[in-house]
C-alpha cells in the first residue's frame, strides 16, 4: 500500500491529511534515513513496522489491540455522562481508526463501572469483541473485592453455591471465591450481570468498598501497567485472549 494509505489505516487523520503529513516530510520509516516525501511511497506494511509521524514512535498494526490499566473515575463510554472517558486515556490514533470508511477507532470489550479499576481490552476486531463479550462464551473474569465489613466463610459457600439477585429468579454463582484478608475476597466470575459484583456481594450480607479487575481469561494485569497506561498486546497474549474465547455452544 502507498504510504498515506498506510499512515490512514492507522488513524492518523483523514487521506488528505495523511498525504500532507508526508509530503512536509513529518513522516519517517524504520531502517529508512531520511523522511519520504512521496505520498504515493509503496510500503511492505508488515505487522510492527516502526515508523513515526512528528517525531511520535509507532507501529503499525492490521487491526489494534490493546491493554489498558482503567483508573476509578473514568467511564467506558464514547459519550460519558459525569467521568472522563476511559478513551482519552487512549492516543488519537487508536481512536481514529477507519473501518469500513468511518472512523470508530478501537471498542472495549465489556464494560467496568466508573469507580472499579483493573484490566480492560480494546480492539477494532469485530470477531473478538463478540467472541469475548457474548454470554454464551462463559470467559471468567476474575476481581479483587474490598468488603466494608468483614469476609467468612458463610459469605464464600453462599457466593459458589449461588444467590439470587432481585432481576432475575435463577440463581447466581461464583466460578470460583476465596478469601484474600479479612476484608477482601477473589471473586471469579463467567457470565457479566449489570453491577453482578456488587450486588452478589450486597446479597450475602456484605458490601463492595473497592473493586479491581486483575484478570480476564488467560490474560493478567501487568504489574508494571500503571492506572491510566495502555500497551499494545503481545503476540502470545492475543493468542491467549483468542484461546479464551471459545466457539459458541449451539442453543439446545
Amino acid at each position: 500500500m502507498s504510504l498515506a494509505d498506510m499512515l490512514y489505516s492507522q488513524g492518523f487523520g483523514t487521506r488528505r491529511v495523511c498525504a500532507g503529513l508526508v509530503q512536509q516530510g513529518l513522516v519517517r520509516l524504520e531502517g529508512v534515513p531520511e523522511p519520504v516525501t512521496d505520498a504515493l511511497h509503496a510500503v511492505e506494511a508488515r505487522e510492527r513496522l516502526g515508523f513515526t509521524v512528528q517525531g511520535q514512535p509507532w507501529e503499525y498494526h492490521a487491526q489494534a489491540y490493546v491493554l489498558l490499566h482503567k483508573p476509578a473515575g473514568t467511564e467506558c463510554s464514547q459519550k460519558p455522562s459525569a467521568w472522563p472517558s476511559i478513551y482519552t486515556l487512549l492516543p488519537a490514533p487508536l481512536r481514529q481508526r477507519p473501518q469500513k470508511g468511518a472512523v470508530q477507532g478501537v471498542q472495549a470489550i465489556g464494560r467496568l463501572d466508573q469507580d472499579t479499576t483493573g484490566m480492560l481490552l480494546l480492539t477494532d476486531d469485530g470477531k473478538l469483541i463478540h467472541q469475548m463479550a457474548f454470554p454464551r462464551r462463559h470467559v471468567p473474569k476474575v476481581y479483587e473485592v474490598t468488603c466494608r465489613h468483614p469476609v467468612d466463610s458463610a459469605q464464600i459457600q453462599r457466593l459458589l453455591a449461588g444467590v439470587v439477585l432481585d432481576d432475575d429468579p435463577k440463581p447466581v454463582r461464583a466460578a470460583a471465591c476465596e478469601q484474600t484478608d479479612d476484608h477482601a475476597l477473589r471473586l471469579t466470575l463467567t457470565e457479566g450481570k449489570y453491577h453482578q459484583v456488587k450486588r452478589m456481594v450486597a446479597a450475602v450480607g456484605n458490601r463492595v468498598e473497592a473493586l479491581h479487575r486483575s484478570r480476564i481469561g488467560a490474560l493478567e494485569l501487568p504489574a508494571d501497567l500503571a492506572p491510566g497506561q495502555w500497551r499494545w498486546l503481545t503476540p502470545a497474549e492475543l493468542e491467549a485472549a483468542r484461546q479464551t474465547a471459545p466457539a459458541a455452544t449451539p442453543a439446545a
